[in-house]
């Protein structure tokens, strides 16, 4: 029987698996129950992220779109509007739970995920009886749908003062703040200082097997907790999975510089083929927009059959995310493995199963 190596996969940077390192500090981990507030690990991991943040107090929870949802509960009331970038998460990505959950709509501002000041301010609604009330203006950083692009840190500023001005509470979504924060070489506590509260995710790059955070105002954090455990997000012994986060915290955020330099690359090598294009100028971090003449479906099936894992962003488009568990030499392998399946589809050569000797 021929030998098969492992699939590579591109498809999020949260498929990564805890290093040995990890798994050492999780088993380790001395636990308590977290709703009696007394798991030390999930104590110390809190006490970390609001430091890092700049922030007076944060609360693990399960998921980023948890903190997300977090956030807008405890700074809205039923009715109101929200005002995000185009193509948000929140938006698209958190099967709408700021409606269902705390009942407030959203208005769309700028362009391609990023907006100024003034058109912040142009989607404000009216202060009459009869429009919503804005509250709440949020932003994402990295931007996952505009190829995990990054806010400078006056751009954001910039937003959030206005935000300010206005009277209205403001948000970061920085469930890859890390990665920014490594892009463009400002640490992560002053990137986060202008929002007043900010949600942050060690299950992406940073490569915990779960967790996120909720930061922000002491007050705020305290209703944060009241809310997690309204909808069932209290967990006890979690420790364990505060262990993973806290050793991804100290230990992952400085290589994330390696999935950057991946995902250039494998950008670099992807534009010069033929039925694809890269946006280069576009690729600041570990994801990749790569846009294909066929359906982009077709060409993911096409290269799960050939040993890679991508993901389908858009009808042509496919987006690819680097991540610890992706060395250099996959992503040359990626690269052509990904060039050959669109070359397939673009032709009319596909298989239902390419030849094992070819992964």
């Amino acid at each position: 029987m021929l030998h098969c190596l492992p699939m590579i996969d591109l498809r999020s940077d949260t498929v990564t698996r805890p290093t040995p390192a990890m798994r050492e500090a999780m088993m380790r981990a001395v636990v308590g129950d977290d709703v009696l507030g007394d798991d030390p690990t999930v104590i110390a991991l809190e006490q970390e992220v609001a430091r890092v943040t700049g922030k007076e107090a944060a609360l693990f929870v399960s998921s980023g779109t948890m903190g997300n949802q977090i956030a807008i509960a405890v700074q809205t009331r039923p009715g109101d509007d929200v005002i995000m970038g185009e193509g948000a998460h929140a938006i698209f990505y958190e099967s709408a739970a700021a409606a269902a959950l705390s009942g407030v709509q959203f208005s769309v501002a700028g362009r391609g995920g990023f907006y100024t000041p003034d058109e912040l301010e142009a989607v404000v609604h009216p202060p009459v009886a009869w429009a919503p009330r804005t509250s709440l203006v949020a932003i994402e950083n990295t931007h996952n749908r505009a190829g995990g692009r990054v806010w400078s840190p006056a751009a954001a500023r910039a937003v959030a003062d206005r935000a300010r001005a206005l009277g209205f509470a403001s948000h970061l979504d920085g469930a890859r703040i890390w990665n920014a924060s490594v892009a463009c070489g400002v640490d992560v506590e002053t990137l986060c200082a202008p929002f007043d509260t900010v949600s942050v995710c060690f299950s992406k790059g940073l490569g915990a097997p779960v967790g996120s955070a909720f930061c922000g105002p002491r007050e705020l954090v305290s209703e944060a907790r009241r809310v997690r455990k309204r909808w069932g997000g209290a967990m006890r012994q979690v420790g364990i999975l505060a262990a993973g986060a806290l050793h991804a915290l100290s230990h992952h955020r400085a290589r994330l510089a390696e999935d950057h330099a991946h995902a250039r690359a494998l950008a670099e090598r992807m534009a010069t083929v033929e039925g694809a294009r890269v946006d280069l100028a576009s690729v600041e971090t570990n994801l990749v927009s790569i846009d294909v003449v066929p359906p982009a479906a077709d060409v993911a099936r096409q290269a799960r059959d050939l040993g890679l894992l991508i993901g389908a962003s858009g009808r042509h488009r496919l987006r690819a995310a680097t991540h610890l568990d992706v060395s250099y030499e996959q992503i040359e392998t990626a690269a052509e493995l990904l060039a050959r399946a669109l070359h397939e589809v673009m032709n009319g050569t596909t298989s239902a199963k390419a030849d094992a000797t070819t992964r």
